[in-house]
């Protein structure tokens, strides 16, 4: 199974019509597509403008077909009006040799990562209601990709089954970055999700995996330790919290 990500930025004022964009025209698509047994679009809980639409297929094959498919391309050329400009600007001479400033248009960043290890806590994913959805991320040693992968499947998932509020949990595995993992669990509210973080247990399952997690991550932990202050790397494991804006299951 291949979870989708399909990440864009909305312009502020066009949220609504972009949820009512892809309740009316995108999800009716993802229905008619073979392969697609489930999409959403989730909003983040921090950049209010950052949306995600993402999707469950049966194979990478699925996936790569909706991708080059005219359905895809339709759709994109019809959202790109809720769109947000970039932040960043090009500087060009025009004909009448003045230099003029234009934006760079925000293009949509695609990832898929295969399912590794999955468990429905207490519920399926077919249950499609208002929910919080929490992403972690996070870069593994090569040579410590099993004993993760086991890690995750014999301590994370059975603990995750019993903690209050958890509906659904998934270990992906990006297919680009082998050592990329991202572990997405379903909520039944973002309290429930900041309990689970607050309350210990996250802490403690992240100590029993760390020792996986890549040798940057690593030295940034002992270099902390060594100064008391805080140091950022481009692999640090991240928590990210998005809000369920809408969604179905087609299977």
């Amino acid at each position: 199974m291949i979870m989708r990500f399909f990440q864009i930025r909305i312009k502020p004022d066009a949220l609504l019509a972009y949820r009512k964009f892809y309740d009316e025209k995108v999800i009716p698509e993802f229905q008619k597509m073979e392969g697609c047994l489930y999409a959403s679009l989730i909003q983040s809980s921090h950049h209010k403008d950052e949306c995600i639409s993402m999707t469950l297929w049966q194979s990478p094959d699925h996936a790569q077909a909706y991708e080059k498919s005219d359905i895809y391309q339709k759709l994109l050329e019809a959202e790109r009006k809720y769109l947000a400009d970039s932040s960043e600007w090009k500087v060009e001479l025009s004909k009448e040799m003045k230099l003029e400033y234009k934006p760079i248009p925000e293009e949509p960043t695609i990832k898929a990562y295969s399912v590794e290890g999955q468990t429905d806590a207490k519920g399926t994913v077919q249950e499609i209601r208002p929910m919080h959805l929490r992403i972690v991320s996070v870069k593994i040693q090569p040579g410590k990709i099993d004993e993760f992968r086991r890690l995750y499947s014999e301590e994370i998932l059975p603990t995750l089954r019993t903690v209050k509020g958890c509906r659904y949990a998934y270990l992906t595995e990006s297919e680009k970055e082998k050592d990329e993992f991202i572990s997405v669990t379903l909520w039944d509210s973002k309290q429930d999700a900041e309990n689970y973080e607050q309350g210990g247990i996250y802490q403690q399952l992240l100590e029993k995996a760390k020792h996986t997690f890549s040798d940057l991550y690593q030295w940034k932990m002992g270099l902390q330790k060594q100064t008391g202050g805080k140091a950022a790397t481009s692999e640090d494991l991240t928590v990210d919290h998005y809000n369920i804006v809408t969604g179905r299951s087609f299977k």
